[in-house]
C-alpha cells in the first residue's frame, strides 16, 4: 500500500495542480459522454485505453462485463444503468470485453466453479454466449473459440441492455447509441461490433468518419 499512498501524494502535488481548472469544473457536476461497461480485470485501464479525462466516462466494472437482463430486483448494475441513462442522459453505452478474460474462461466450464458459487451464478448471464459459441464454433481451435465467446458475450450483453426500461426509452427516442468492443491486451487492438453488418471490424474502421471529423475539429482549433 505504500506505493499507492506515494501515488496519491504525487497526484496531489504534481498532477492535480496541472488540471486544477478541470477538477474545479467537475466539482459542480458531471456530463459524461459514455457509460463504459467493462471487466473488473486489473489489466483494463479505461482512461489509458480511451485517452479520456475525468468526467468523460461513467464507468461500471464487473467480472465478465456482464449486464443482467432487467428484473424488478434491484442490483448494482441495474441501478447504475438507470442513473446513467435516466438521470445523466448519457448518449452512448460501450460494453468492452477483453482477451485473456478469466470470467469467460470460467463461463466455459461453470460446473467447475464449486468453490465460487456466486461467480458461478453470475456467469450464468453469459450462458447464451457460451451456447452460441459451442453451436457455431465447436470446430475452432481454443484460441479462436475463446475469441468467438468474447465477441458473442458482448453481443449478448448488448441485448440484455435493451431490456432495461431507461435504455429502451432512450433508444426509441434516438437519444442513445450502443457500442460493443473487444480489447486485445497483448496488441492494444480494439475491435468494434458493426450491428448492421453483423461483423467485427477494427475500431478505426468502425468509427472512421467520426475520427476524421474529430481530427479536423482539433486541427481547426
Amino acid at each position: 500500500m505504500s506505493r499507492f499512498a506515494e501515488g496519491v501524494v504525487k497526484f496531489q502535488r504534481e498532477v492535480f495542480p496541472e488540471k486544477q481548472a478541470l477538477f474545479e469544473r467537475l466539482s459542480t457536476g458531471q456530463s459524461p459522454e459514455a457509460l463504459f461497461i467493462t471487466c473488473s480485470d486489473s489489466r483494463i485501464e479505461t482512461a489509458m485505453l480511451t485517452q479520456t479525462d475525468p468526467g468523460e466516462l461513467f464507468i461500471c466494472r464487473n467480472a465478465g462485463n456482464i449486464v443482467p437482463p432487467h428484473t424488478n430486483q434491484t442490483g448494482g448494475m441495474t441501478a447504475s444503468i438507470e442513473f446513467a441513462i435516466g438521470a445523466l442522459k448519457i448518449p452512448n453505452i460501450v460494453i468492452c470485453g477483453h482477451t485473456q478474460c478469466g470470467a469467460m474462461k470460467g463461463a466455459m466450464n461453470r460446473a467447475a466453479l464449486t468453490s465460487l458459487p456466486h461467480v458461478r451464478e453470475w456467469l450464468g448471464y453469459a450462458q447464451g454466449a457460451v451456447d452460441i459459441t459451442e453451436a457455431l464454433g465447436g470446430h475452432l481451435d481454443p484460441e479462436n473459440k475463446m475469441k468467438m465467446l468474447l465477441e458473442q458475450n458482448v453481443i449478448l450483453q448488448l441485448q440484455h441492455l435493451k431490456t432495461h426500461p431507461t435504455v429502451a426509452v432512450a433508444l426509441a427516442q434516438k437519444a442513445l447509441e450502443l457500442h460493443g468492443w473487444v480489447y486485445d491486451i497483448k496488441t492494444g487492438g480494439v475491435s468494434a461490433y458493426d450491428e448492421a453488418a453483423q461483423s467485427w471490424v477494427p475500431v478505426e474502421e468502425r468509427y472512421a468518419a467520426e475520427v476524421a471529423s474529430q481530427m479536423l475539429t482539433a486541427h481547426a482549433c
